[in-house]
């Protein structure tokens, strides 16, 4: 995860479009990756004068996105194979633009497959009720919340998987 993390800063700091960031990480994992280690990214650039988003998706969780109404939803994006699996894979940029006000929250898979000692995950639908129930709130105390949620859920059950959050507000530009 980290050799994954040093790779992709790097290459991102070249200034380019979200799927080239994929594709170069992608082919530097690979030639490096005896243990057949992969890792899911979501790798996106706002453009903050206009809430503009360029993204790509190398198997990652979809995104959570607040409509208009405030109420948040899963947003299906365009799904690459993940980094690190295999030699040669081509991304796809997608973009889509964010309103003032609204809010962006992206997590590991290890949100929604969070376990309880009765196999019950967390799961998908029940992550977004959770988000509904806090739609004002700042990114802080959302990802926050959503953590006390998730370990509220599963008890003393061990984590299995890393559990990563980010909440990204979109505040807007003043003229």
């Amino acid at each position: 995860m980290m050799m994954a993390k040093i790779v992709i800063s790097s290459i991102a700091q070249l200034g380019i479009a979200p799927h080239e960031v994929l594709e170069r990480s992608n082919e530097r994992i690979c030639q490096n990756n005896d243990a057949d280690m992969f890792v899911t990214v979501w790798f996106g650039i706002l453009t903050l004068s206009t809430g503009h988003v360029i993204a790509s998706n190398a198997g990652h969780e979809y995104p959570a996105l607040q409509n208009q109404e405030g109420t948040y939803e899963l947003f299906h994006d365009r799904h690459g194979f993940v980094l690190g699996g295999m030699n040669g894979v081509r991304y796809k940029d997608y973009e889509f633009d964010l309103a003032p006000g609204q809010t962006l929250f992206l997590y590991t898979d290890g949100v929604p497959e969070a376990t309880t000692a009765w196999n019950e995950q967390f799961g998908t639908e029940r992550m977004l009720q959770a988000l509904n129930r806090k739609q004002n709130a700042d990114p802080q105390e959302l990802v926050h919340y959503m953590l006390r949620t998730v370990d509220d859920f599963d008890g003393d059950v061990p984590q299995f998987d890393d559990i990563t959050m980010l909440g990204l507000h979109f505040m807007g530009s003043e003229e």
